[in-house]
């Protein structure tokens, strides 16, 4: 059966979500032009018509997936409700026992990025992105007395620390650590970040 023709912008999305698939499934050292291009039963030529090499691919994929996170981080943060709920909202999201699913990806990222300029510019871009929606929304509380917090971007940089922390021991070495005893820590630091017992999460935050 012949395959819809796309637009172009349909068709590098489409790229981006199978080279994103193959690399949470092979790694970026193993994954090839070919895994892209056999994932979605078109030839490697046209993978290279969009992304002339691999290393292109790569680091538009995780610029897609990067912009995937902040869409979803933007939508938790902008919410009609109080800061708090936002950010308990936020962080239990992003928290590795909460729902996002790219941590493995990020992980990935995070090791090749050393070595990658390219990659690396797209792995700080997210990583200043989430402090600095943190730390308004943070910013927003303060100011609206809900909340008391000195620094608002060191608690954001404090916390984000906290979750990529946990998110490589929970990743990386399953059972290193309770998933119930990680929730607890990061409940308890956002609290401790915001001058509040850590009931006041439940009460005012659920």
């Amino acid at each position: 059966m012949a395959r819809v023709r796309l637009s172009v912008a349909e068709r590098q999305e489409e790229l981006l979500r199978a080279a994103i698939e193959q690399i949470e499934a092979r790694g970026v050292a193993a994954v090839r032009i070919a895994d892209v291009a056999a994932a979605l039963g078109v030839s490697n030529a046209l993978v290279l018509y969009h992304f002339s090499t691999k290393e292109k691919l790569v680091a538009a994929a995780f610029a897609y997936a990067a912009e995937d996170d902040l869409a979803h981080l933007r939508r938790l943060l902008g919410r009609r409700t109080s800061a708090l709920r936002r950010l308990r909202a936020a962080v239990r999201w992003y928290a590795p026992t909460g729902q996002a699913k790219g941590w493995r990806l990020w992980i990935e990222g995070w090791a090749v990025a050393l070595r990658e300029p390219a990659l690396r510019e797209v792995t700080r871009d997210l990583d200043r992105q989430w402090k600095a929606a943190i730390a308004d929304v943070i910013a927003e509380g303060v100011a609206a007395g809900e909340f008391e917090c000195p620094d608002p971007a060191a608690a954001a940089l404090r916390l984000t620390a906290l979750l990529d922390g946990l998110a490589v021991q929970l990743t990386s070495y399953p059972g290193s650590v309770p998933r119930t005893r990680a929730q607890t820590w990061v409940d308890e630091a956002l609290a401790r970040e915001l001058g509040l017992p850590r009931e006041a999460l439940t009460e005012r935050g659920a």
